[in-house]
């Protein structure tokens, strides 16, 4: 898991064609023309939904890195704000056009790509990576890391970064839309619970569920935004200060950071995440904060200098970080041999097309006849408005010609010939993580971008290599990441009969929004708060495994802690023999195997969200024991609702924070005076 993003958590429990008593209602639907998809109250809700879910993404990239899937959250708040906008206007007596589910689906598409850029921009990562405060962190005295090797987030050339790597991806799979979407059938599951969802909305039948979920989000956005304004009052100046340092467990496992923090955000992710993930998360931080570190602790001044700072490589910090790194790097390689060996097999074996693939079987009933019209109606809509492969051939070219001219302006280490073979060969990779999500729903952007890091750090070598690599992983997870993100809705324009030209516009749209939004709000956070700083709340914590990894990447093994090497391996291995245990059982075991990637997040940041996510998958389970069909209805509604109200009250602290605003009382917690 660690900064991939966590789409796993839709079940497909309802056909993807549409009911028989439904289909007549679509039947004579009039289905609007691609450019009328596209309205200006559209493009502004999701300029405003593009901003808030930027921050939200920030927020969980510099604290823990785990990016719950927002996809429902885009399609449910942009049905809330264009129907408040067109009910608004028709009290007013103003003519309104019709909002469809077309619209609905073009402002859900604009509003991921927006803040898909949050994430794959590498603010919580790569960029970051390359900053001076990051450089101090890991120490000048560490081999391998130079002070020449440094580049400070500004705002004009992260925006003049994305623009020419993040529409690269939109361009390299175009031609493919069809085999993914219509020869291969793939569920892409997150993308297809969306257009349920946008469906629902839209139709008679869904409108009363629609109304109560927007209802039931409305509330605990409500609930959220109170709460977290309310615990700012209490945090004080610093960073032990508040709710967000409650000992719920006792000072003794708050030491070792085991402890409910109230934070609405972190629930919010439990109740959006599988139970397995949270589970997961919680076994990792069991392991790591309650096993292995205080048992690496005792060998202090014999595995490493026990006089060593908490965030010295040579201590116990080098093992959180290489040890996380290991698990990470385990699972994705993983993952990614497992997709491309999957990928090969299902190209060159037609006949395990129809078998293996996971394809939602038609119903053969007596009105099997109007499901096949209704498909045949979807497949024709989804074909009508056809992108020429001109296009997008002539597109890509264009584009990674600017870029690989404009790229070592930005990062001189990194050369015009390594962009260029970066572009030759991102396109197999980019289909190769378009298909795994379709297949999984689990994106592995970062995977491939640390991929990209190892082979350009290892080739440019020490005179400039920490800052090419990060630079390489960059392009590379931008291209992955957004041709994933353009298929998964097409996906969902697929099964909301929304036009594949309107889409493919909108993700353009989207992409150049998110391309301004994600470095302006951004910004916010690198001026208002001290990001990186590991005792702050904003560690940015895949900032300094990033680094390490570029640095380890040109300078090998050698200067890492005592058994350091051989626990990295054992974990690392360990991590593929969970996978394929994983796939290997039947599914009734496999359900209960942890998930490597998710445990490995807690071994470098700690315990304390892990402990919330719990909180939040265990009132998901309860929920469901007590009553499953509303669990399944409103979980989704109540988690955004949790996950927006926390990201919104980040805008005004952080402005407060700017105007040197402090919270006006200290609440600390402590052991009370021996008697």
């Amino acid at each position: 898991m660690g900064t991939e993003t966590s789409n796993a958590t839709v079940e497909i429990s309802e056909p993807l064609i549409l009911q028989p008593e439904k289909t007549r209602e679509v039947e004579f639907e009039r289905i609007p023309e691609w450019k009328e998809q596209i309205t200006v109250r559209g493009l502004v809700v999701s300029a405003v939904l593009g901003g808030l879910f930027c921050i939200i993404t920030h927020k969980l990239n510099l604290t823990v890195g785990i990016i719950p899937s927002l996809n429902v959250g885009a399609g449910l708040l942009g049905f809330f704000f264009v129907k408040s906008w067109t009910g608004f206007c028709s009290k007013l007596g103003f003519s309104v056009q019709p909002f469809t589910r077309q619209e609905n689906t073009v402002i859900q598409t604009c509003v991921v790509a927006c803040y898909g850029l949050a994430f794959s921009g590498g603010f919580g990562s790569y960029l970051i990576a390359m900053d001076d405060r990051t450089y101090k962190l890991i120490g000048a005295d560490y081999p391998g890391n130079r002070a020449e090797d440094v580049k400070s987030p500004g705002l004009w050339w992260m925006i003049g970064f994305l623009f020419v790597v993040s529409f690269l991806g939109l361009f390299s799979l175009v031609p493919l839309r069809k085999v993914m979407v219509m020869d291969y059938k793939l569920t892409y599951p997150s993308g297809t619970a969306t257009a349920m969802l946008i469906n629902s909305f839209h139709t008679t039948t869904g409108a009363e569920l629609a109304g109560n979920q927007v209802t039931c989000l409305g509330k605990y956005l409500s609930i959220s935004l109170v709460w977290s304004c309310f615990k700012w009052f209490f945090s004080g100046i610093g960073d032990s200060c508040g709710f967000d340092n409650f000992p719920t467990l006792g000072l003794a496992l708050f030491k070792n950071t085991f402890y409910f923090d109230f934070s609405p955000t972190y629930v919010g992710c439990g109740l959006i995440c599988p139970h397995i993930v949270n589970c997961s998360v919680l076994l990792g931080a069991i392991v790591s904060w309650g096993i292995l570190w205080p048992y690496i602790s005792q060998h202090a001044g014999d595995w490493y200098p026990a006089d060593l700072g908490s965030n010295d490589f040579k201590g116990l910090y080098g093992y959180k970080v290489f040890i996380a790194i290991s698990i990470i790097l385990g699972d994705g390689l993983y993952n990614l041999v497992k997709i491309i060996a999957i990928t090969v097999r299902e190209l060159c074996n037609k006949s395990t097309k129809e078998k293996n693939l996971p394809i939602v079987n038609e119903v053969s009933d007596d009105k099997s006849s109007e499901l096949l019209m209704e498909q045949r109606k979807r497949d024709e809509l989804f074909l009508k408005d056809r992108i020429p492969s001109w296009v997008a051939v002539s597109g890509y070219v264009g584009l990674a010609a600017i870029s690989t001219a404009t790229i070592p302006a930005i990062f001189p280490p990194l050369k015009w010939y390594l962009v260029l073979c970066s572009y030759l060969f991102a396109p197999a990779l980019a289909f190769c993580n378009s298909y795994g999500t379709g297949l999984t729903d689990w994106s592995l952007a970062s995977t491939y971008g640390k991929i990209g890091l190892f082979i350009i750090a290892s080739l440019v070598g020490r005179d400039g290599g920490v800052i090419a690599g990060l630079a390489a992983c960059g392009v590379m997870m931008a291209i992955v990441s957004t041709a994933a993100d353009l298929m998964q809705d097409f996906k969902t324009g697929y099964l909301t009969l929304s036009s594949a030209r309107a889409m493919f516009v909108s993700q353009l749209i989207g992409t150049a929004m998110g391309c301004v939004i994600a470095p302006l709000t951004f910004w916010l956070f690198w001026t208002a708060f001290d990001v990186g700083s590991p005792d702050g709340p904003y560690k940015a914590p895949y900032a300094v495994i990033f680094r390490e990894m570029a640095i380890l990447g040109i300078e090998g093994f050698s200067e890492l802690p005592k058994h350091c090497l051989a626990l990295c391996c054992g974990f690392f291995v360990a991590a593929l023999v969970v996978n394929l245990l994983r796939d290997v059982t039947p599914t009734k075991v496999s359900q209960f195997i942890p998930i490597p990637m998710a445990m490995a997040v807690p071994f470098y940041i700690g315990a304390y969200f892990a402990i919330d996510m719990f909180v939040g998958t265990v009132i998901l389970f309860v929920w469901e024991r007590i009553n499953r069909k509303n669990a399944e209805d409103y979980a989704g509604a109540v988690a955004s609702g949790l996950i927006c109200g926390d990201g919104i009250w980040t805008i005004p602290s952080a402005i407060l924070s700017i105007f040197k605003v402090n919270p006006p009382i200290c609440m600390y917690f402590g052991p009370s005076a021996s008697s």
